[in-house]
């Protein structure tokens, strides 16, 4: 393969632009990590009635204070496991609700920018 600034010749002759400047999703995420966070999503979608919310319900709009309160929970979660005792959840469960709620959180500033 050979790649000049503009543009990448594979040796079958095919050309494409070169990855310079573009965002690479597939070496930022991990396949594991993104499986283990959207069990943990679909689990949650079980609402204490019973009824299944979309999994995007989240986009509707949660404010910070949820967030922030939800996160620190899900961090001393985590804290906790990490320093062997026990918690609430399991390290994976706090991990994922850890994520989910900085997500929520930098989505809810994203989306008024």
């Amino acid at each position: 393969m050979k790649e000049d600034k503009q543009i990448t010749e594979f040796s079958t002759g095919a050309t494409r632009d070169t990855q310079e400047g573009k965002l690479d999703y597939e070496g930022f995420y991990n396949p594991l990590v993104m499986k283990r966070f959207a069990e943990y999503m679909n689990k949650n979608r079980i609402q204490s009635d019973g009824n299944l919310r979309d999994s995007d319900n989240w986009q509707k709009g949660i404010n910070f204070d949820s967030y922030m309160k939800s996160g620190f929970r899900h961090f001393h979660d985590w804290w906790m496991e990490h320093r062997g005792y026990e918690s609430r959840e399991d390290i994976e469960e706090a991990l994922c609700g850890l994520i989910f709620n900085a997500q929520g959180y930098l989505y809810e500033i994203l989306k008024d920018k």
